[in-house]
């Protein structure tokens, strides 16, 4: 355990790898794609929505007041100016936006994938333990020799097309939403 805090030293040293994966990951980054994930980060704070609100709410109060008292206005009624404005500002964004959701996706998708590798192996392992503790269990003169049907169902690992068939079936027989995932090549 490490003085920091009550966590074993294992979950820290897990915590940094994975905190290095990540930077990993970050310093792989084109120059332009950090660039574009930093001004969508930027643009995503409640300031700049304020600051958006706030200058389109003066644009066209100026514009309107201006307009009703005979002044001169830069966009008037219906505001044309404004409106290619806050279009090409959308296209920018939405833009911008995809591209890092892409990356983001990519990054998530390689996370579940080493997930899934994981929790197979950690899968196959117990599986493994429990076989060598039931021929254990079956070898010890001093232990009763019995049938145990959980255990022996647990002495082999899940194959992941049972358990994704099975996961289609119940999706089938319930209507639950999870089974209209694309479907894995076996």
């Amino acid at each position: 355990m490490t003085e920091d805090n009550r966590l074993p030293e294992h979950v820290h040293k897990n915590v940094q790898a994975i905190g290095e994966l990540r930077l990993q990951e970050e310093r792989a980054l084109p120059r332009d794609q950090r660039v574009i994930e930093a001004t969508t980060s930027w643009i995503g704070r409640p300031r700049i929505l304020y600051a958006l609100a706030t200058t389109l709410c003066g644009w066209v109060g100026y514009n309107l007041c201006a307009h009703a008292l005979g002044g001169r206005t830069f966009d008037p009624p219906p505001f044309f100016m404004l409106q290619g404005i806050v279009g090409i500002y959308a296209a920018l964004m939405t833009t911008m936006i995809l591209i890092t959701q892409n990356r983001q996706g990519g990054y998530a998708q390689r996370s579940a994938h080493l997930d899934l590798q994981v929790n197979m192996l950690a899968e196959q392992r117990t599986a493994k333990i429990v076989a060598l503790l039931e021929e254990l269990r079956r070898d010890l003169p001093n232990v009763r020799d019995r049938v145990d049907p959980v255990a022996e169902a647990l002495q082999h690992a899940l194959r992941p097309h049972d358990v994704n068939s099975a996961l289609d079936e119940h999706q089938v027989t319930t209507g639950d939403d999870y089974a209209h995932a694309p479907k894995p090549e076996p």
